[in-house]
């Protein structure tokens, strides 16, 4: 077994411990940016299916390499308008929704005759200022503006909790985002049901909290590589 499949299945162990006999699904996204093509296909070979990535012209660099796979990808990173339309047309799902503009350039840039691109909306869980997301306070203004856009089908949330090793801590941070998915589902938006949080460090807080899909990257690939200056 290559390392990389050992360490994914750790990972997937890992899931199923924090479940606690809760039969939930939970999606695994292998975030794979700054690791190699031949890493993903590795990771592919033993079964992983979904890859997140943040940097998009490294992202289309990959996808244009490992196009005989089946993979769903998944973009995770900050957006901007300029760069909507290239990950409209190229990912399946974006995890990063926080201003009314990005989700309408992004619906704007789905390609005709696919299916809308599958979209979570960014919370700040953690309150702090370093991190993208909209206030849990204004959630429900930016789901009402999002909802209508036929490119976008709109799925969740998603958050990150706050660095460290509190797991007290995170596991109030993550009932924040479950919290407000609840409240949203109790406004009338009863097609969500992606909650994306938890990442190596904290993914068992999310699951306890009500994860749906966890976005992992170093316990699976090992110590993410540098990123080369622009």
């Amino acid at each position: 077994m290559s390392p990389i499949a050992a360490r994914l299945q750790a990972v997937k162990r890992r899931i199923s411990e924090a479940l606690q006999g809760d039969t939930r699904p939970v999606v695994l996204v292998a975030v794979s940016k700054l690791q190699s093509p031949e890493a993903i296909r590795e990771a592919f070979a033993a079964g992983q299916r979904a890859f997140g990535e943040n940097y998009l012209q490294e992202a289309l660099a990959k996808q244009a390499v490992l196009s005989d796979l089946s993979i769903e990808w998944h973009y995770i990173g900050a957006m901007q308008s300029n760069k909507a339309r290239a990950i409209a047309e190229n990912f399946d799902w974006v995890h990063g929704i926080d201003r009314v503009k990005i989700a309408d350039a992004l619906s704007r840039g789905r390609p005709a005759g696919r299916a809308p691109l599958n979209a979570c909306l960014q919370v700040n869980i953690s309150n702090e200022a370093t991190k993208g997301g909209v206030p849990p306070a204004e959630l429900a203004a930016l789901a009402e503006a999002v909802a209508p856009l036929g490119g976008l089908r709109l799925r969740g949330l998603m958050g990150m909790a706050s660095p460290g090793n509190d797991t007290a801590k995170q596991r109030r941070e993550f009932a924040v985002l479950r919290d407000a998915l609840e409240m949203l589902r109790a406004s009338g938006h009863h097609g969500l049901d992606t909650l994306s949080m938890g990442m190596t460090h904290d993914l068992e807080a999310a699951i306890a909290e009500g994860a749906t899909m966890v976005r992992v990257g170093t316990a699976i690939f090992g110590e993410r590589p540098s990123r080369a200056p622009a």
